[in-house]
């Protein structure tokens, strides 16, 4: 199958913040490891072009020809009337990767432009068949199976944490520092900086405890009340509509244990149906659950080995890109 495939080249479409990894490393290899041909159209360059770039996009897909074109939208670049015209003329598709806080204020605009579409909320499902939208996909994030598998050579860090900068996940970090827990800190907006990939991936495994907050909001009484400032953005989000006020799965989930590390991640929903928790992952709910549970595995290292072993034998049979697309591409068969 010829594929069309649309999405950003660089992270956010910011050429400083390095190339959109899980869009070329996960997904695009994913389709050419398939056995299908992938021909690309980034549209970084046209972010301050929109007119031009409708034009663009739809010109590019008539001279290719593609069986499939496989968006991924960052917001709202592509017009209603531009997914309409290729959706009359091709098979196309769209990865709503955020419909946990974006469905209402995003997607729904979009949903009716696609033959069919991906989200990774099953609780959205039904929001997208009351609009219509039959031609629904359930999937998921993932971990990106075309990177190698670090070896194994013995533990450097005691915890690690790897994400954006956010003043909650701050406060949670210095919190769990100030209680005598050693965390190193990676990611835009720290000091550490961002990691390649190829250096996050060794992090997983040269750490004991790969901590996992997913959630950048928090509701913590003592966070919203530690700075002011704490407690607007907090209560802004969850009163703004389309904010990202809810935690959701990321590929960050599936990363940990793909590449031989252990998780300790806050919960989230639907966690429950790619992982056995206690077993192949453990959760926390609070910073003070999360102290005690690290201090529990540090000490106790043949049930933490055990974790992550099973996790680990988990996350590289079921929960690569190529498990996702290899379903996806099945059910549009």
């Amino acid at each position: 199958m010829k594929i069309l495939y649309v999405d950003l080249e660089y992270d956010y479409g910011i050429k400083a913040r390095g190339i959109n990894t899980i869009g070329q490393y996960g997904f695009k290899y994913s389709f050419e490891k398939l056995g299908h041909e992938v021909v690309v159209f980034y549209y970084d360059e046209y972010l301050n072009n929109i007119d031009f770039l409708q034009k663009k996009i739809k010109n590019f897909a008539d001279d290719v020809k593609p069986d499939l074109i496989f968006f991924c939208m960052f917001q709202e670049q592509f017009e209603v009337k531009t997914l309409d015209y290729l959706k009359s003329k091709y098979l196309t598709i769209n990865w709503f990767g955020d419909d946990q806080w974006r469905f209402d204020n995003f997607t729904c605009k979009y949903a009716n432009c696609f033959t069919y579409c991906i989200t990774t909320d099953k609780f959205s499902i039904l929001k997208y068949k009351k609009l219509g939208q039959h031609n629904v996909i359930y999937s998921q994030w993932g971990a990106i199976n075309s990177h190698d598998m670090p070896k194994f050579e013995g533990y450097k860090y005691d915890v690690s944490f790897i994400g954006g900068f956010h003043p909650y996940r701050k406060w949670f970090i210095d919190t769990l520092i100030k209680r005598g827990i050693k965390v190193k800190v990676f990611g835009n907006g720290w000091m550490g900086g961002a990691l390649s990939s190829e250096n996050m991936n060794k992090l997983f495994i040269l750490s004991k405890i790969n901590l996992n907050i997913s959630n950048s909001v928090g509701y913590d009484i003592r966070y919203m009340s530690h700075k002011p400032s704490n407690f607007l953005s907090t209560i802004k989000s969850f009163l703004k509509r389309g904010s990202k006020n809810m935690s959701q799965m990321k590929a960050r989930n599936f990363e940990i244990p793909y590449f031989n590390g252990f998780q300790l991640t806050d919960y989230v929903p639907t966690l429950e149906d790619y992982f056995d928790i206690g077993k192949e992952v453990v959760c926390y709910n609070n910073v003070d659950e999360a102290e005690l549970l690290i201090k529990y595995y540090l000490q106790n290292e043949d049930e933490r080995e055990k974790i992550k072993k099973l996790g680990h034998k988990k996350a590289i049979n079921q929960h690569g890109y190529i498990h996702r697309f290899k379903g996806i591409l099945e059910q549009i068969k």
